[in-house]
């Protein structure tokens, strides 16, 4: 066996195509060389009457050497040697063609066998612009229908658990102490997928990491159960919990990024008759603040007082934690719900896979935290709200604005309306909540399409229209002006009939700065006593 690259692989068939292609040459060549041959010959046995000279021929042979008699004086003007097959063929001529014979246009005939010719001399000296021209040929005779239908796209490295389906539900028994999706008649917990790992913590302190199953035992008095994503370093732990062997209180706040599954982890001292008072598991790091109340038989001055967690910083699993009180607890609620410690998520939007990243990659979308949204808008005049988890998706090649979403900014939208065979300007405010769902809000019909949307609160553009270009009209419009705010299911307004060649916005905002960083209040979660 020979072993060839792709490349050569192609050159092989690249030159094996140009030999036939020569091939082809030679013998059209061959053929246009016979054709004005005997059009040549035809021409002059007619027009000389030469075919007069056999009338008195009584033989075959007689006849033969007549007509090659009557050529003799015009066989230097022919490229070869008349021969007895040539005087043969002419013989068969009818006298129906002699008396119709048309001497201009075997005078044309001939003048286009001879171009032809020049042609093909011309790519034989010249193969390999004939072998290009060829390919390029068969792409325009059989292309149409045919088009390219794979594109070349980057492709990125897909973890399995981050674009998994969420298919099924995760169940708790927290008194028994066991979670899993079999145990349908216990507490609901979440959706997950059969991919996840799941994460438990119990009131003895107690934390482990495990695959979903049907069925699999913690410890008992499960107290929080969620899917574990590791690397997560936003998901920040607030508890406080006493220690078994002194009678403190410890507060801690620690992130789990990083675990080995199945094992039992203590997060407290490790002492027996340790237990958790209060814990909660914030997605932003919040830090809440609590009331403290201490066992009132307990020689404190101050029996109640208000801890926060913002004091505190967070630290690994494994710390022990800021004292709170030596005194007996009594019991901690949640007093004030928390905001987040931490700096927002910077989110960027990569156009050649389509999905989020912090990476750095393609286009800065914005600073997140919390509940903040992405919207993105498609050409087919429809627009999704997204939250900012890394695993979405968008389509990419249908995607005309994706931006942080901002409910209090008007939208301004610029669309075709194929039916009327008009543009038309329409701004509107998003009235809709509902995540991961797109709503058209250009009218509906078919061709419609988006030609721009913008947020842009002063949506200034440069239009250009007309046929062609020569005789283009050029307008500076302040789409603000054309019409007022209207519902999002609203037509709009016509904002031109003509054919549109340009739209293009002349007054962007700047984008919200890669080192913004806000804190909002979030609604944090309910505090848990134990």
């Amino acid at each position: 066996p020979h072993f060839v690259s792709a490349q050569e692989l192609l050159k092989l068939s690249a030159e094996n195509t140009k030999d036939l292609l020569k091939k082809e040459l030679e013998i059209k060549f061959h053929e246009l060389q016979e054709d004005w041959h005997y059009s040549s010959l035809e021409k002059i046995f007619i027009e000389k009457r030469i075919y007069r000279q056999i009338e008195e021929e009584t033989t075959w042979e007689g006849v033969i050497a007549a007509i090659d008699k009557g050529l003799k004086p015009y066989k230097k003007l022919f490229k070869r040697e008349i021969t007895v097959d040539d005087i043969t063929q002419l013989t068969e001529i009818k006298i129906k063609r002699i008396s119709k014979y048309d001497s201009f246009r075997a005078d044309e005939h001939i003048k286009g066998v001879e171009k032809d010719i020049d042609q093909v001399k011309y790519d034989l000296e010249h193969l390999v612009d004939y072998a290009v021209g060829y390919y390029e040929n068969l792409l325009k005779k059989y292309g149409k229908g045919r088009e390219r239908k794979t594109e070349i796209r980057n492709f990125e490295t897909i973890q399995a658990q981050a674009v998994a389906i969420a298919n099924t539900k995760l169940y708790m028994n927290a008194a028994d102490g066991f979670i899993g999706t079999g145990l349908k008649k216990d507490e609901f917990v979440c959706e997950c997928s059969d991919l996840d790992d799941l994460i438990a913590f119990t009131k003895e302190g107690k934390m482990k990491v495990v695959k979903v199953v049907d069925k699999v035992f913690i410890g008992k008095n499960i107290i929080h159960a969620a899917v574990f994503k590791k690397g997560d370093d936003r998901t920040t732990y607030n508890m406080i919990y006493v220690d078994g062997k002194t009678g403190v209180s410890y507060a801690k706040r620690f992130n789990v990024t990083g675990i080995t599954r199945d094992k039992e982890y203590d997060l407290t001292k490790g002492n027996e008759r340790s237990k958790v008072h209060y814990f909660t598991a914030n997605p932003n790091g919040e830090a809440e603040v609590v009331a403290v109340s201490l066992s009132p038989t307990c020689r404190a001055k101050i029996k109640n007082f208000d801890f926060y967690f913002e004091t505190l910083a967070i630290k690994g699993r494994g710390s022990a934690g800021n004292q709170v009180t030596h005194y007996p607890v009594r019991q901690i609620k949640l007093k004030e719900q928390g905001t987040t410690t931490l700096s927002a998520i910077k989110i960027w939007y990569d156009d050649t896979t389509g999905r989020l990243n912090t990476d750095e990659h393609g286009t800065f979308i914005g600073n997140f935290e919390n509940d903040d949204k992405i919207i993105a808008f498609y050409n087919e005049g429809t627009y999704e709200i997204t939250n900012y988890e890394l695993s979405n998706r968008y389509d990419m090649d249908n995607l005309a604005l994706i931006e942080k979403f901002d409910p209090g900014k008007v939208i301004t939208t610029v669309y075709y309306d194929a039916d009327k065979k008009q543009y038309n300007v329409k701004r509107f405010n998003i009235e809709t909540q509902t995540l991961n769902q797109k709503f058209l809000f250009i009218k509906e019909g078919k061709n419609n399409r988006l030609e721009l949307a913008t947020t842009n609160q002063q949506p200034k553009v440069v239009m250009i229209t007309g046929k062609k270009k020569s005789d283009a009209k050029k307008q500076e419009i302040d789409l603000a002006t054309i019409t007022d705010i209207a519902g999002w299911k609203a037509v709009g307004k016509e904002l031109t009939a003509e054919s549109l060649l340009s739209l293009a916005l002349i007054s962007a905002e700047d984008p919200q700065p890669a080192t913004e960083d806000k804190k909002h209040l979030q609604n944090g979660r309910q505090g848990e006593l134990f």
